[in-house]
């Protein structure tokens, strides 16, 4: 008799991976989680479906004093493995978020590795913007569609979000051409999760983090990427050996933030600067002292405020900007 299946990959015991393939994923109720919702109820919210062939569900965030809102679309993380719409961090920050900047806020699930492998999470991001789209040229659209400004989106991704949003940036391109009429107008990227073959300073000698490290790194890696992929890929090292020069592609105002403390932070920092390097427009935020998670854990913070203040600034330089000389 062969020996019973056993954990060969296990994600802070919310996904686990067996020998023979299965794999256990836990629901959000088995779940313990350390963070409570904070809602004052000046901001409602509701769900709805985008996706019916891979039924996944989005989740609308809107000031109720409000109107004429800008859109901000926000890509929770968790390293493409784990991570909802509906847990709580992700829950708070979008409530933060939407009674903060004054805006619509849509936060849409997406497939989760390794049932579903990159570029899965990619093209459902794609799909998410599709919906916003398909919503401002039907006839009848959802009733909170109806007090947006169309033309003033902005993408925020935290960590695997974050790299989400750099791979949306490409392919939707300047000014969102396929989108019409809706138009991103920037993208901001929260401690965007990045990889490569070759460790980093910050990686190979950097202080612990609360809930990263280079072997859950690693894992998400093994886990997201298609088989047999190294973190090289394209998907994983937007630099690396095996992507594509960017130098001719032309890309919205991006803002890149990060923590001076985390595991990532020489990769985020070195992603930057090459893009400044190539005339892209890049503001880059360093949050000194900060670990993984610095907003998405604690969006009430004093430090969330500055990066809230950070991400005012750029949505405000980039809200009237003419595209069309660069279309």
């Amino acid at each position: 008799m062969g020996s019973l299946p056993h954990v060969v990959e296990d994600c802070l015991g919310i996904l686990q991976l067996y020998s023979d393939g299965s794999i256990f994923r836990s629901s959000d109720d088995q779940i313990d989680f350390k963070i409570t919702v904070q809602d004052d109820g000046s901001v409602v919210w509701k769900d709805c479906l985008y996706d019916e062939k891979n039924n996944l569900y989005l989740r609308l965030y809107k000031p109720k004093l409000t109107n004429k809102l800008k859109i901000v679309y926000f890509f929770h993380g968790g390293g493409f493995c784990v991570g909802s719409r509906t847990w709580p961090n992700c829950h708070n920050c979008c409530l933060r978020l939407s009674s903060n900047l004054q805006a619509l806020v849509i936060a849409p699930d997406y497939r989760l590795a390794p049932e579903f492998r990159l570029p899965a999470a990619m093209d459902d991001a794609f799909t998410s913007m599709k919906w916003l789209q398909n919503q401002a040229l039907s006839e009848t659209p959802d009733s909170w569609m109806k007090d947006i400004i169309i033309d003033q989106v902005f993408v925020i991704g935290d960590s695997s979000g974050g790299n989400m949003a750099h791979h949306l940036s490409l392919r939707l391109g300047v000014g969102s051409p396929e989108l019409a009429p809706v138009r991103v107008r920037g993208y901001v990227l929260m401690a965007p999760f990045f990889g490569g073959s070759l460790r980093t300073k910050s990686e190979a000698e950097g202080p612990a983090e609360p809930f990263l490290n280079v072997e859950i790194l690693d894992r998400f890696w093994r886990l997201s990427l298609p088989i047999g992929a190294t973190a090289d890929h394209s998907l994983a090292n937007p630099f690396g050996p095996l992507s594509p020069s960017l130098e001719s592609i032309k890309l919205d105002p991006l803002l890149v933030i990060v923590g001076g403390n985390e595991l990532l932070k020489d990769r985020v920092e070195d992603y930057a600067r090459k893009l400044k390097e190539l005339k892209k427009e890049v503001d880059y935020f360093e949050l000194e002292g900060m670990h993984h998670g610095f907003f998405t854990n604690d969006p009430f913070s004093q430090v969330a405020n500055q990066v809230l203040q950070e991400i005012k600034c750029f949505i405000c330089r980039n809200s009237c900007k003419n595209y069309n000389n660069i279309i």
